[in-house]
């Protein structure tokens, strides 16, 4: 689903790298509804291992409608990521409208510090067009 390497960004704080890329999956999945997928790759470039506790990603649409996932793990998942490594997730989001932007953070808990950080991931603007095209503009 996620052949899209040009469409790619990637965002860095501290050691922490998160790359991501979004795809138009359905555009009428059900009766005004688009489906979109993204990808999301976290890599821990630090020299100690850390702790993907959760995030906080948001999606609002260009007709007001917003869409909070303020949740602990991922998919009942909280992954341990040693020197090196890297956790990738994918998802859908079904959205009222074919305009949005996603945007938010993950919640890193760094072992040797004690400390739980935001990590920003990138910013999809995301836009469909017709039955097979789709633009998805990452910042």
């Amino acid at each position: 689903m996620f052949d899209y390497e040009d469409e790619m960004q990637v965002s860095r704080t501290d050691d922490i790298t998160i790359s991501a890329c979004p795809v138009l999956v359905e555009e009428e999945s059900k009766e005004d509804e688009v489906l979109w997928g993204y990808y999301l790759c976290i890599e821990n470039n630090s020299s100690h291992r850390i702790h993907v506790v959760g995030k906080n990603w948001n999606i609002t649409d260009d007709k007001g409608n917003c869409y909070v996932d303020d949740t602990m793990g991922f998919k009942g998942e909280i992954p341990e990521l040693e020197p090196g490594e890297c956790f990738e997730f994918t998802s859908t989001a079904p959205l009222k409208s074919p305009n949005a932007v996603f945007y938010g953070s993950c919640k890193i808990l760094d072992e040797a510090q004690k400390v739980t950080k935001d990590i920003r991931i990138p910013t999809f603007s995301l836009s469909a067009f017709g039955k097979d095209a789709y633009s998805a503009t990452i910042n």
